[in-house]
């Protein structure tokens, strides 16, 4: 069966169908809002239990989706959850043409997205030290897989998915399941739907070219995966990517297929990018 009849296929599944098939490995929630919700508690939830225990929390976080930060940085400071044990290594960040990293203060920043739906909301008596957020560059990418093994692993990555099944800037290419931190080329795909989705008026030459990034071996290599699967806008750019990582056979062609090998995963959506698209073709 190709790819193409692969798709086609599954979208004979109803949502209903879906979860009956997917089991526990995938949550519905309600709508947009409730899904950031659930985002936010899980990862509040996990280092508040890693806390009552004396033990550290290391996670991989995504920018994009983002509308969970706010909402963490609350649960926060309500709860009185200190970072000071965390590690927050973050998935990627993008590129200037020379293979540099955005500065903060750019729009399209993911530090500087970070920074102001998130670290910046956080009581200083709770925030992460700085030297433990650390974001992939031009300078330390050679140096993120023995950082990350150097503090014992990862407990959970938690990510969104693109539209060609991308994690983090892991896009397809062969043998990308085994890839480590790395400067990339983004292809096509990526530009253009990040160009709809960045408020920038869809403006392709602007949109940055090359971004860095964890691997897909980082990724895996985490005790637990919690993908957040969703539109998030109008468009259903999200209903195939969502049941390809569900069911879909492993390929390099959507990296995200590649989650059916580990132990512990779980997809995240809601109704909305759960449904069949009016056209199946």
């Amino acid at each position: 069966m190709t790819r193409k009849e692969e798709i086609r296929t599954l979208f004979e599944m109803s949502p209903d169908d879906m979860r009956r098939r997917a089991g526990e490995r995938l949550v519905v929630c309600r709508d947009i809002d409730a899904l950031h919700r659930h985002f936010a508690a899980s990862i509040a939830t996990e280092i508040e239990v890693n806390n009552a225990r004396g033990r550290r929390t290391s996670l991989i976080l995504p920018v994009g989706p983002t509308g969970q930060y706010p909402l963490l940085a609350e649960l926060i400071n309500e709860r009185r959850i200190g970072l000071e044990r965390c590690w927050f290594f973050m998935m990627d960040e993008q590129c200037d043409e020379n293979g540099i990293v955005l500065p903060p203060e750019h729009p399209l920043s993911f530090r500087g997205v970070l920074n102001e739906l998130f670290t910046s909301r956080v009581r200083p008596e709770f925030a992460i030290p700085p030297e433990q957020l650390i974001f992939p560059d031009h300078r330390n990418v050679h140096e993120l897989e023995g950082l990350i093994e150097s503090v014992g692993g990862v407990d959970t990555t938690y990510g969104g998915i693109g539209i060609h099944g991308h994690l983090a800037y892991n896009e397809p290419a062969p043998e990308v399941r085994d890839s480590n931190p790395r400067l990339v080329e983004l292809n096509d795909f990526t530009r253009t739907i990040n160009a709809i989705r960045s408020e920038i008026g869809g403006n392709l030459e602007g949109h940055p070219r090359k971004g860095i990034t964890l691997g897909m071996r980082q990724l895996l290599g985490a005790e637990r995966l919690r993908l957040y699967c969703r539109n998030g806008i109008s468009l259903d750019w999200a209903n195939t990517v969502l049941r390809l990582a569900l069911f879909g056979e492993p390929g390099d062609d959507y990296p995200v297929t590649h989650i059916r090998g580990h132990r512990d995963y779980v997809v995240v959506t809601d109704e909305e990018t759960a449904r069949v698209p009016r056209y199946v073709v």
